[in-house]
Formats: C-alpha cells, structure tokens, sequence
C-alpha cells in the first residue's frame, strides 16, 4: 500500500468514525473548501448538481438528516481504495423518518476522492427508490 492510499484511507475512516460519534465538525473539517458533495440521483435530496464546500453539505444534507431522521445511522461495512480514491460499502438505517414513522434500511456505496488529507469529492450510490417511499415522496 502506498502512502498516498494509506492516508486517503485513514481520511475516510475517520470521517466515518466522526459521524457515527456525532462529531459533525471533524466531518466537515475534513473536506476542502471547495469539496463536491454529490448525493444519487434520484435522491429526493438531490438538487441536480452537487453540493460545494462545507457549508452547502450541512445545509443540504446533514442538517436535514437531523431534522427528518431518528436515530439515522451510515455503517460501512468494506473499504475498497486506489490510490487518492475510496469506496466503501455500507448501510443507511434510521428508527424512523419523522414525517412519516417509516423506517430507513438502505445499501450505500460511497466514492470518495481525496487530495493531501482533504476530500475534494463524495458521490453517493444508494436504493433511492427506497428513500423517496420512506420520505413520502412519489
């Protein structure tokens, strides 16, 4: 392993061990400014084009999964990485969706591209039909 792939790996190992600690902030401490943030289409989520840098990231997604999801969880499950890319598999899972009671448990693929210790992309593979049925949406 080179050291490029060991640090991109450890890069998105913490930021999956900060979310699931509830450390939002190292989460986005670890993405560049101008970060592409790009949820899957089909997303009820996504708005045609990716989130950039931090502050589009909470807005878009993380405050929201605050507001819409109990007990919302992102658990990988394989690290695969090449170089300054990572995929990880994983599942989404949350007691309920608010709005409608319905529970989240979903497969998720994340691609994420790194650059000296900062992730400059994340693109997000996941059942969206799933997401759109359990958020009401048709």
């Amino acid at each position: 392993m080179t050291q490029t792939a060991t640090t991109s790996l450890a890069t998105v190992r913490a930021v999956y061990d900060a979310f699931a600690r509830g450390d939002v902030g190292t989460v986005l401490g670890a993405l560049a400014e101008d970060a592409e943030w790009f949820e899957a289409e089909g997303n009820p989520w996504y708005p045609g084009h990716p989130f950039v840098g931090p502050q589009q990231v909470v807005e878009g997604v993380f405050a929201r999964i605050g507001e819409e999801y109990e007990d919302f969880r992102a658990e990988p499950s394989r690290f695969l990485h090449d170089g300054d890319t990572v995929a990880v598999e994983g599942r989404y899972s949350a007691t309920s969706h608010r709005a409608t009671g319905r529970p989240l448990d979903a497969p998720f693929v994340h691609v994420w591209d790194v650059r000296e210790g900062r992730i400059v992309r994340f693109r997000q593979y996941t059942d969206t039909r799933q997401w759109a049925g359990i958020m009401g949406a048709s």
